[in-house]
């Protein structure tokens, strides 16, 4: 095995202000660092990234690249060692646990390759949870769930539990959970990993169209085919940026 260390990438600093006029994500020299008895790992290593509003991403590198570690910081559910982030013009770098998850719950709609559906709870009460943790009125929340569930094809499936539904449904109610909030950003983790090719092909036809609709995507994969839906592609290897480019089915397209 190549010990052999890539070294990051620096064309891209934020200025000195932080981000620009129509960034969502922006990061300036992040590292993550884990103690691990008396040795230090450093699972990401000054990673610049700038993410626009409307930006199709897939962040993607093999197992223990750092693109784990990457999304965790992304997503508000882990802070950096060191460096800046900034979520939608916030800068969330030195948040506490508390206001990470307010920033989370309002900023970031999630979408896991495990579902992560209450199995008691009907499709309707999953969409709604997020509503529900920041105190939307009953009435504007049911609407609000019954609508985004339309728009991913599942108004006929309300009501129906996660046991009753197939695979590609239930990723179908993880990301109408995911919309429901109206976020910055739909962060995907693996998010055909457990579903099957025709369906992983439908589901990634749905992003298609909610990135057709304004909204801005990030999904990270081991997978070279699940990442060239995106437009474009960020590679991590050894906690570092490695490359950065347009994908191949973008570049076509154009």
């Amino acid at each position: 095995m190549s010990t052999e260390v890539a070294e990051p990438l620096t064309e891209f600093r934020p200025n000195a202000n932080g981000p620009e006029a129509g960034d969502v994500i922006v990061t300036d020299a992040l590292w993550k660092t884990y103690e691990m008895g008396d040795q230090q790992v450093n699972a990401l290593r000054g990673v610049n990234l700038r993410i626009k509003h409307n930006e199709y991403v897939a962040i993607m590198g093999p197992s223990g690249s750092g693109k784990s570690t990457l999304m965790n910081l992304i997503g508000c559910l882990d802070s950096p060692s060191k460096g800046k982030y900034w979520l939608n013009g916030h800068d969330v770098s030195q948040l506490n646990d508390d206001e990470l998850a307010r920033i989370r719950n309002k900023e970031i709609g999630f979408v896991f390759q495990t579902f992560n559906l209450l199995a008691r709870a009907t499709s309707l009460h999953n969409v709604e949870l997020p509503l529900i943790y920041n105190g939307t009125p009953a009435a504007e929340r049911i609407a609000r769930a019954k609508a985004v569930l339309e728009s991913v094809n599942l108004g006929t499936r309300m009501m129906h539990k996660p046991n009753e539904l197939s695979g590609g449904q239930r990723q179908r109610v993880a990301i109408a959970r995911a919309l429901v909030n109206k976020p910055s950003i739909i962060l995907a983790d693996e998010p055909t990993g457990n579903l099957d090719s025709k369906t992983g092909v439908e589901i990634m036809a749905l992003f298609d169209d909610l990135h057709a609709k304004g909204n801005t995507i990030v999904v990270v994969t081991h997978e070279p085919d699940i990442a060239e839906y995106a437009h474009r592609v960020v590679t991590i290897r050894d906690g570092a940026v490695a490359s950065d480019h347009p994908s191949s089915r973008f570049v076509n397209k154009q």
